[in-house]
């Protein structure tokens, strides 16, 4: 496989890998650095690229796998969710102010979130995967999955409307 060729198939969905990487590291460096990591394994393996039904799955798997790794090694003590890709620079200062608040909530409020649960969120709502491939990428069945997104989307709104209801979590 020729370098143009690799790049034809990685390019469309490396940006999903950072994102899936970003959600689950703590910071824009440690899922650039994951991100680099995932693209330089796919390259060691790009003979074996064919024999893959689905590349880009198979791609999430790893970097899936290699955060998760991250997170477990001594060096990830600070390590902690942080997602923001939401902007619009048509928007008054007081509405930023509270978008902004409310995915710092957000944010607050998935990192309590079992692991497993935070993975399928960032895939299914996030990175828009179907069960199906979700179900390929963390090998369970895809009622599991069902049953484990509606129990963290269930536990990310009563936090939420709790906190606009009362201003406390």
């Amino acid at each position: 496989m020729t370098q143009s060729e690799f790049l034809s198939i990685v390019i469309p969905f490396k940006d999903k890998v950072f994102r899936l990487a970003k959600r689950l590291l703590v910071s824009k460096e440690e899922a650039e650095d994951a991100t680099q990591e995932i693209l330089l394994k796919l390259w060691n393996k790009k003979e074996q690229m064919q024999d893959y039904k689905n590349v880009e799955a198979f791609s999430m798997t790893m970097t899936k796998n290699f955060c998760l790794d991250k997170l477990k090694s001594k060096h990830a003590q600070n390590l902690k969710i942080v997602h923001n890709n939401y902007q619009d620079n048509n928007v008054s200062l007081q509405k930023q102010v509270e978008i902004n608040d409310s995915l710092d909530w957000v944010s607050k409020i998935m990192e309590e979130l079992p692991e497993q649960q935070k993975i399928i969120m960032q895939l299914r709502d996030i990175e828009q995967y179907d069960f199906n491939e979700i179900s390929k990428m963390l090998d369970m069945n895809e009622t599991a999955i069902r049953v484990s997104l509606s129990r963290a989307r269930k536990t990310l709104r009563e936090k939420l409307t709790k906190t606009h209801s009362y201003g406390i979590r």
